[in-house]
């Protein structure tokens, strides 16, 4: 059964296995008799102290496998297909048809399930600790740092899944912070936190906004109700270009007032949500993409499909424009062998099929791997700028 999950919001480490000699049987014990009285009195055992459960640090940075042993990690919520898609569900032969799919243990859901649970922790704590005076490189950094020590992976087997966005006010996305950013958060800005985690290059996607100034907070509720109608209207055989009609409609069904004057939220027509294959975040040249407004896309959602469902709202015009400089970066997954001329160019190259492959990556990620006077390199369009 093909399904869309969601992390779940609490998860309880499993209990620690109980040995058989850490319960007191009494019926077992040798029986002692007082002299004279011939009674008898059971003798004391110790009990051995329990195991204590595992309990995350604040903030979380002890990797998920003391709490999982077993490797088995919590399931989200599963959302039904309707009735109209039921036999989907009951059809012997479609779930041994997904069953095939899915089989591979390199993308088995564990690994998805495992990054979903790295990702609400992190989140978790996120959510809790930004507050305007930080400034965005250290959101960032510490978001980054959770995520690494969760997952226990730095490269290519588990880690980040993408340089983590904090997109200020009117910047809708792909903006992290290059080396020398100051910018300091602010009591009136709206921030979108959009973070990435991946185990197995099976990349976990999913943002939240913040903000501040109660103003807002209608327009936040219409970008989450829009999500939660794009996954609730997911399914096999949906069609793109109505499901992006669905959220448009919920969307837009919003109204904000920001300084006494009243706005009309409105779906972003030129953004979208995506399908995600391992390594790939946008799903390649093969990948889908789920509009945020009505189309006349007749493509199907199928079996074995992965989507990030994305919403963005906004009291302008509805449209994006890029602008501003460019932070995030990755190795086009499909190009051409092309001999390269700088000898900058070819120990970037190394560098990044090492710790990136595909995977997007920022200039702050470079520096950190001691890479230095690399933007030449960037620049010869030995990368893809997102």
């Amino acid at each position: 059964m093909s399904t869309t999950t969601q992390t779940p919001d609490a998860v309880v480490p499993p209990e620690p296995e109980v040995d058989e000699n850490d319960v007191e049987n009494d019926a077992d014990e040798p029986e002692d008799t007082t002299p004279g009285t011939g009674e008898t009195k059971k003798k004391k055992k110790k009990k051995k102290p329990k195991k204590k459960k595992p309990e995350q640090s604040d903030p979380p940075r002890i990797g998920l496998s003391k709490f999982f042993p077993d490797g088995i990690y919590p399931e989200g919520e599963i959302q039904h297909y309707k009735d109209d898609n039921a036999w989907r569900t009951t059809s012997e032969e479609k779930r041994d048809d997904e069953r095939r799919l899915n089989e591979d243990p390199e993308t088995t859901y564990q690994s998805i399930r495992k990054g979903a649970e790295v990702h609400r922790l992190v989140r978790q704590h996120a959510r809790k600790n930004i507050r305007p005076g930080m400034s965005l490189t250290e959101i960032v950094e510490s978001i980054e740092a959770g995520t690494r020590a969760l997952a226990e992976g730095d490269g290519l087997e588990a880690g980040v899944g993408f340089p983590t966005g904090v997109n200020l006010n009117n910047c809708a996305a792909h903006y992290t912070p290059n080396a020398g950013d100051t910018t300091i958060l602010q009591n009136g800005d709206v921030l979108k936190v959009d973070i990435g985690v991946h185990v197995k290059g099976r990349i976990l996607d999913s943002a939240f906004t913040m903000s501040w100034a109660p103003e807002y907070e209608n327009l936040i509720q219409a970008v989450k109700a829009a999500t939660d109608t794009g996954i609730r209207e997911a399914g096999i055989d949906v069609r793109l270009g109505e499901l992006g009609g669905l959220i448009q409609e919920t969307m837009e069904s919003y109204e904000v007032e920001i300084g006494g004057k009243v706005y009309p939220v409105k779906s972003i027509q030129n953004l979208s949500g995506h399908t995600i294959t391992p390594y790939q975040i946008h799903g390649g040249s093969k990948g889908k993409s789920v509009p945020l407004v009505r189309t006349a896309d007749q493509t199907k959602m199928e079996e074995g499909d992965y989507f990030a469902i994305e919403t963005f709202g906004s009291t302008g015009r509805g449209r994006i424009v890029e602008n501003g400089d460019c932070s995030h970066y990755a190795r086009i997954f499909d190009a051409p062998n092309v001999a390269l001329r700088l000898t900058s160019a070819k120990s970037l190259l190394k560098t990044i099929n090492k710790n990136f492959g595909t995977l997007p990556f920022c200039r702050r990620y470079l520096d950190r791997l001691g890479e230095s006077k690399y933007l030449l390199a960037v620049s010869a369009s030995l990368v893809g700028k997102k």
